[in-house]
């Protein structure tokens, strides 16, 4: 019965990480605990799992485009470590009706910062194509000609933040234009993330691109794509340092969750190409206030 609704619930996490690119791992939680059952603290540990798996899957299919930034990734990841185990000791003594109370909190936070990323693009004019003659790499190197030597469209944007000489990621990755600032606000960034990671067992998404692009100065194709090599290493620290304290997890059913998630992410890259990310943001959104409506109504009467 439960790997029933487990089926069906894992595609529409990895339908909305494959359509959005992220934020759709924060309904992982919810889904464990209120459909699958689970109790608070083994569905955090769970959500790690279902989460580092599905985004490594997201990542190759952005790794195939060229926009996974695989050092400055590896890094953010590592710096979060520490943050990662703070917030995994710390969760763990945490009642469970006041974490899944600060959840529906973070499911609200997550809402209002998609409605202000959607807002601020909904000014901004389409991005122009062209067609790229066959044979030739396209000007920004993330795609390729079409089969059968036909030109396909691409997007001209401005290339990435890591190829522009002078700008803050070329500086901050070369030691003689490193500021103490650019330090700072990379280290600050990544524990941030890491203790959002290891408290609430959500990958953080929503919080990595924005830093990424605001910290580190990466364009939102190759902070998307780079976002999910950060999750995957921090859900993975995060896992560890759970395990090794005894959590017991369902692995039947955790492991047909990964697979159907997987299967949406699939799907779900197909439906972005399809269907208007403005749209997808705004149907994305209001699952989100829905489901953070119903956690609260049933954990906070447990704080009483």
């Amino acid at each position: 019965m439960l790997i029933a609704i487990a089926i069906p619930a894992g595609l529409l996490i990895g339908l909305s990480l494959g359509a959005l690119g992220g934020g759709g791992s924060i309904l992982t939680v919810p889904v464990l605990v209120y459909l699958l059952h689970q109790q608070p603290h083994a569905a955090t540990t769970g959500s790690l799992l279902i989460v580092g798996i599905t985004a490594l899957g997201g990542m190759a299919v952005h790794w195939r485009a060229g926009r996974v930034r695989p050092v400055q990734g590896i890094t953010f990841g590592v710096l979060g470590i520490a943050g990662s185990y703070a917030g995994t000791r710390l969760s763990a003594s945490i009642r469970p009706s006041l974490l899944l109370t600060l959840f529906a909190v973070l499911m609200l936070a997550a809402a209002a910062a998609m409605l202000r990323r959607r807002r601020s693009r909904s000014g901004q004019p389409e991005p122009v194509t062209q067609p790229v003659p066959s044979g030739l790499p396209p000007p920004d190197g993330t795609g390729t000609p079409g089969p059968g030597g036909r030109a396909r469209a691409v997007t001209l944007d401005r290339p990435t933040a890591a190829a522009r000489p002078g700008t803050k990621t070329a500086a901050w990755w070369h030691p003689r234009g490193v500021t103490g600032r650019q330090v700072l606000k990379v280290a600050a960034a990544a524990t941030g993330v890491g203790l959002l990671t290891g408290f609430f067992g959500v990958g953080g998404g929503f919080v990595i691109v924005p830093a990424l692009v605001l910290a580190l100065g990466f364009e939102m194709p190759a902070a998307v794509g780079t976002s999910l090599l950060v999750i995957s290493i921090n859900s993975a620290s995060a896992l560890a340092v759970r395990l090794s304290g005894g959590v017991s997890l369902d692995w039947p059913l955790l492991g047909v969750f990964t697979l159907a998630a997987l299967a949406g992410t699939l799907a779900g890259n197909r439906i972005a190409s399809r269907v208007s990310a403005s749209r997808l943001t705004a149907a994305f959104t209001g699952l989100l206030v829905a489901v953070a409506v119903y956690s609260l109504s049933r954990s906070v009467p447990g704080l009483i």
